[in-house]
C-alpha cells in the first residue's frame, strides 16, 4: 500500500486530522479535495477521483470525511479497506 496522506475533515472539507506519510502530496491537496465536495452534490461524488496525477479514495462516516491520497499507482481497493477498518477502529462502526 502506497498511501501518502491521510486526513480526517469535516462535512465542508475543512481539515481535522492529517498526516503525510511520504512527502509527495502538496499541502493543498485538501483544498482540492474540498473544492471537490462543494462543487457536486452528495449523488454524484465518487468515492475514488483524481487531479492532477493524485488520486483521492475517501469514506463519509457521521458527517466525517475519512479521506486518503496516493500519488503512485496503488491497490485503491486496499485504500478503501483501511478507511473502512480505520472507521471501525476509530468510531466503533459495524
Amino acid at each position: 500500500m502506497t498511501l501518502s496522506s491521510m486526513f480526517i475533515l469535516d462535512q465542508k472539507g475543512k481539515v481535522i486530522i492529517s498526516r503525510n506519510y511520504r512527502g509527495d502530496v502538496p499541502i493543498n491537496a485538501a483544498d482540492r479535495f474540498a473544492q471537490y465536495i462543494q462543487e457536486r452534490d452528495e449523488m454524484e461524488q465518487r468515492p475514488i477521483f483524481t487531479d492532477e496525477g493524485l488520486t483521492f479514495a475517501f469514506i463519509k462516516h457521521n458527517n466525517l470525511f475519512l479521506m486518503c491520497i496516493s500519488k503512485r499507482n496503488s491497490n485503491i481497493a486496499l485504500l478503501l479497506m483501511y478507511l473502512y477498518r480505520l472507521a471501525k477502529v476509530c468510531f466503533n462502526a459495524v
